[in-house]
């Protein structure tokens, strides 16, 4: 694209904000406020917890369109929206509610497609009550935020629905003679691959799996993300020219060296975080213990809870315990529960208060009859003599000072262990960046604990053309803070390229 053609596109594009500003105003006019302050928030429908405890169905139904409507409604299109601050791809928020109020769904995902690949999926995993949905200024009148998420879900699933390509965008016709690399495909570097791709250049993404999605295909259950889902996200991704190759694991395969003689100018690394942690107790090596990472998998990316129609085993569970608080262990105790354990169990070293997981999936577990057990943690397995997992000693714990993390720290209390039955254990209690490519680059820059450091704006890593996001850099990260971290890092490999 010349100076001319890069002026013409900038002015278009300046003008058709300025048309949307406009009717933004208009329409905000046309319902005043006191009225849109009137309207409640809609919850969104689900499944009930007696039935979907035993399926791997969706158990959030989503909004229909006149449903959406009204919920669009409530959005005041703020002269300083708080939501798109909080959102870390920026998508244009009130922008897309507005189409969506006013019956135009499509035009809804064009615009929030202009900055977010994966709109399906983030309208259902992303916390947005962390984020955009915090930040709406109807919290500070008072009054429920607009439910962002459930509107992105409603954009991107109503084009799926009604088998509409949703695709209204200037691609590009003719590809820059630069390749780049982005090496994994979870969010963070499908989000990379897609804006280059809009950039002109020649994108390949390179998985180590046998399917493409990286922790959306192997970490996150079908009830939370059903998989036709994430594979009409990965078409899209595809539908802008980016090449994904599968079964492909760089450092082994091919290294860095083999490509860049293959003609990749710069790389991305999105490698996530593929290596477990473990609590370093006795008996943690009793056959019926899992690391979260091993367990989901197997359900999950290998079809495991479809057993024996598909041939991965999966351990069948009377009673289940996983250990941690975050979202991949509630995830892990309800995949347990589905499989039919009789009782599943979390067990969380802090209280409630401190769980970082989702609340919304704290609450779909409880109404599961997904049981807690806070201010507890395993100090000892304990087998049957013949190798597998029969019990677990557990210990009472109180919170102390913060600690590093700025959380309470739990402090055992003396005299307080007992011993409960168990036949399956789900330990989730973290991860460290996958060490398999990162641990070959020589000179380049690792954290204690073996995250990839990062410049913070560009995601330059300390090789020259090397950047990377997501969990490697972050080690444990949500799917939304990766995708920020692909497009903060797209944005700095085309300023690389441009002056190389």
């Amino acid at each position: 694209m010349n100076k001319v053609d890069k002026l013409e596109a900038g002015l278009a594009e300046r003008l058709v904000k300025e048309r949307e500003q406009t009717w933004r105003k208009t329409l905000r006019r046309e319902i005043s406020v006191q009225n849109r302050l009137a309207i409640k928030r809609l919850q969104m429908p689900e499944q009930e917890p007696g039935v979907r405890r035993r399926n791997f169905q969706e158990v959030n139904l989503g909004y229909t369109l006149e449903m959406a409507k009204l919920e669009a409604r409530r959005c005041l299109d703020c002269g300083h929206p708080g939501c798109v601050a909080g959102c870390p791809v920026a998508i244009d928020i009130p922008t897309f509610i507005k189409y969506i109020e006013t019956d135009q769904p499509e035009k809804a995902l064009e615009k929030i497609r202009e900055t977010n690949g994966l709109p399906a999926i983030c309208g259902r995993v992303c916390p947005q009550e962390a984020q955009c949905e915090r930040n709406c200024n109807l919290v500070r009148a008072g009054k429920e935020p607009v439910a962002i998420g459930h509107l992105e879900r409603l954009a991107a699933d109503y084009i799926l629905s009604h088998q509409k390509t949703g695709l209204n965008y200037a691609w590009p016709k003719d590809f820059l003679n630069q390749k780049i690399a982005v090496v994994g495909s979870g969010p963070g570097g499908l989000t990379a691959a897609a804006d280059l791709a809009r950039l002109g250049y020649q994108v390949t993404v390179f998985e180590a799996l046998h399917l493409p999605g990286g922790v959306l295909a192997y970490g996150i259950p079908e009830f939370r993300l059903p998989r036709e889902i994430l594979h009409s996200e990965l078409d899209f991704i595809r539908r802008l020219g980016v090449d994904i190759r599968t079964n492909f694991i760089v450092g082994r395969t091919a290294n860095l060296d083999d490509l860049r003689q293959a003609g990749y100018s710069a790389f991305f690394l999105a490698t996530g975080a593929g290596l477990p942690s473990f609590m370093k107790i006795p008996g943690e090596n009793l056959l019926g213990i899992y690391s979260a990472n091993e367990y989901l998998t197997r359900v999950n990316l290998m079809k495991g809870f479809k057993f024996p129609e598909f041939d991965t085993p999966v351990p069948k569970a009377i009673r289940a315990a996983v250990i941690g608080g975050g979202n991949v262990a509630i995830d892990a105790v309800r995949t347990a529960l589905r499989l039919g354990a009789k009782e599943a169990v979390i067990y969380y070293r802090r209280s409630r208060a401190e769980m970082p997981a989702r609340i919304e999936e704290i609450k779909h577990a409880e109404e599961e009859g997904i049981k807690f057990n806070f201010l507890t943690v395993p100090v000892r397995f304990v087998g049957d003599g013949q190798g597998h997992l029969q019990s677990m000693v557990l210990q009472k714990l109180a919170l102390g000072e913060p600690d590093a993390s700025g959380r309470p720290r739990p402090v055992p209390i003396p005299g307080t262990e007992y011993e409960v039955e168990v036949d399956l254990v789900v330990v989730a209690i973290g991860q460290s960046p996958n060490p398999l490519l990162i641990t070959q680059l020589p000179g380049l820059k690792l954290g204690k604990w073996g995250n990839v450091e990062v410049e913070a704006q560009t995601m330059a890593t300390s090789l020259e053309g090397i950047y990377a996001g997501g969990d490697a850099v972050r080690g444990g990260a949500t799917v939304i803070l990766a995708m920020g971290d692909g497009r903060r890092a797209a944005r700095a490999m085309d300023n690389y390229l441009k002056k190389s």
